[in-house]
């Protein structure tokens, strides 16, 4: 699966996420997702708004996915 289409996807069912997916081309992939939805939200929790929002495709068509969750403030501190 293209890595775009995996982007659009979790950008689709968050709509102020932004998106950076990369693979393997085995299906391995490792998304960087930002977004305020996470705010006040564990890691776990935010894992599975991700992967709520790939449905089957986990465990299927993405074999493997490995997950960095950010909110906007946090990726901003990152950069720092």
């Amino acid at each position: 699966m293209d890595p775009k289409a995996v982007a659009n996807l979790i950008e689709q069912g968050l709509p102020d996420a932004t998106v950076e997916v990369r693979t393997d081309g085995a299906g391995h992939y490792e998304a960087t997702v930002i977004s305020s939805v996470f705010d006040g939200k564990r890691s776990l929790r935010r894992h599975q708004l991700v992967y709520g929002t790939l449905g089957g495709l986990v465990g299927g068509e993405i074999h493997a996915l490995n997950l960095k969750t950010f909110t906007p403030e946090e990726w901003r501190s990152q950069a720092t």
